[in-house]
């Protein structure tokens, strides 16, 4: 699709969630464009962009900087994090969208909390395979993927999103990580892993 037919579908997805969405703190101006994908709630759109809302700040100045340098790849929002033209501008964005709120997790679940896991998922999860030197999700996500400062809640997050990341990180599509941990990781993963891992956590409500 023509990069001006993507932008049009993405002026007329903005109006639709400036209705659907609550109201939060004023939009910083940088940020403004991004809510045409991402949402006034920060909670993003299926097939199209991840919630971002509640995110650890340093994290989304972080990512927002691999798109810029080309450690992330991504036509579009290569384009938008370009346009963010100081780290100020960064800066805001990522505050404005780590201030908003993320869906409340009730049942949380712990590492330990249950030692028989039988789901294959769920058991990588909080097990992990060490046979593959593959630990467990929750180790570094927190509990129930809540997420833990420079590492991502993966809690609610759109299971599209899950699955395009660790596909990224498998295709060194994406990079930057820390001592390239996801990256490894993510070579350890079948293709039904990482369907039933995006499927896991996207559930997780």
């Amino acid at each position: 699709m023509p990069i001006k037919n993507i932008f049009r579908s993405i002026i007329g997805l903005s109006a639709l969630l400036l209705v659907q969405a609550p109201a939060f703190a004023a939009t910083p101006p940088p940020a403004m464009v991004c809510e045409s994908c991402h949402g006034t709630a920060g909670l993003g759109t299926p097939n199209l962009s991840p919630m971002l809302a509640g995110m650890d700040k340093d994290y989304l100045v972080e990512q927002i900087n691999h798109f810029k340098n080309g450690n992330r790849k991504n036509p579009l929002m290569s384009a938008m994090a370009m346009t963010l033209a100081t780290p100020e501008a960064v800066e805001q964005v990522a505050t404005f969208f780590a201030s908003l709120p993320a869906p409340v997790i009730n049942d949380i679940e712990k590492r330990g909390d249950n030692v028989i896991i039988t789901d294959p998922a769920r058991k990588l999860v909080y097990q992990g395979d060490w046979s593959r030197n593959i630990p467990a999700c929750a180790t570094c996500h927190g509990p129930s993927g809540l997420g833990v400062a420079h590492f991502p809640r993966l809690a609610s997050q759109h299971a599209d999103y899950i699955t395009s990341q660790l596909t990224a990180w498998q295709s060194k599509q994406r990079s930057g990580d820390h001592n390239n941990v996801m990256a490894t990781i993510a070579q350890q993963l079948t293709a039904s892993e990482i369907q039933h891992l995006a499927q896991y956590f996207a559930a997780i409500k």
